[in-house]
């Protein structure tokens, strides 16, 4: 049965060793913003400021890894961040948990990382965004093993392809546009992309690799997902 696995940490396991990547659970009590950052906060809560500069903390610590000195990670279209030249790199963030994972050209293409609240996903959004194979597999593993929320599991790994995708395409990907097979027992997942996939290294890829982890019982903990093209 494919339980959370057993670890204090979710996308730092789910990456290559070539990808560096920070996490956090908790907000920085400060964090020093560069002018531009903070122009993309003007107005913001309270909670979108911790969260923005947390998630950026997270980042310059990944890419001190990296050798890469610290500057302004603003969003850019689609508010996929806009990292140094020749880095690639994603973010994410949900309640409690805030991620950054990143990676050199050319032995990195593209990284996409996502983290989720471990809960069922709101009633009808399943509909939306998977395809009918999908939502016949997610409803067998519901039953079979109910310790994972494999509705959200899906959404979360859709939403990792989508981030690998959109720096290599500078194309809007659907939910819809690929199809997502989860290994459960394998910690790992394929999609299998319905449109035509973006050319890397004068190959066109038309399936992406994924890893996942949880952590938390149902209802607790986060699920987090991983998409690297190399």
């Amino acid at each position: 049965m494919a339980e959370a696995s057993p670890t204090s940490s979710l996308i730092p396991n789910l990456v290559p060793a070539d990808v560096m990547a920070e996490e956090a659970f908790t907000d920085a009590s400060a964090v020093e913003l560069y002018p531009e950052e903070e122009a993309v906060l003007e107005n913001a809560l309270d909670e979108r400021r911790r969260e923005f500069a947390t998630v950026r903390l997270c980042a310059r610590r990944a890419l001190s890894r990296l050798g890469i000195e610290p500057g302004p990670l603003v969003p850019g279209v689609q508010r996929a961040p806009l990292w140094p030249a020749g880095v690639v790199g994603s973010m994410t963030h949900c309640e409690g948990y805030r991620a950054a994972a990143v990676g050199r050209v050319p032995s990195v293409a593209s990284v996409g990382i996502d983290a989720e609240p471990h809960m069922p996903l709101p009633d009808g959004v399943l509909g939306v965004i998977a395809r009918e194979e999908e939502r016949r597999a997610i409803a067998s593993l519901s039953v079979s093993r109910p310790a994972i929320a494999w509705d959200r599991l899906l959404f979360s790994a859709k939403e990792s392809v989508f981030k690998a995708w959109f720096p290599l395409t500078g194309q809007w990907l659907d939910f819809t546009d690929c199809a997502i097979t989860l290994q459960p027992d394998e910690f790992t997942f394929t999609a299998a992309l319905r449109v035509p996939g973006p050319v890397v290294r004068g190959r066109r890829i038309n399936t992406f690799p994924g890893r996942w982890s949880s952590f938390g019982a149902l209802g607790r903990g986060h699920i987090g997902t991983a998409v690297t093209i190399q």
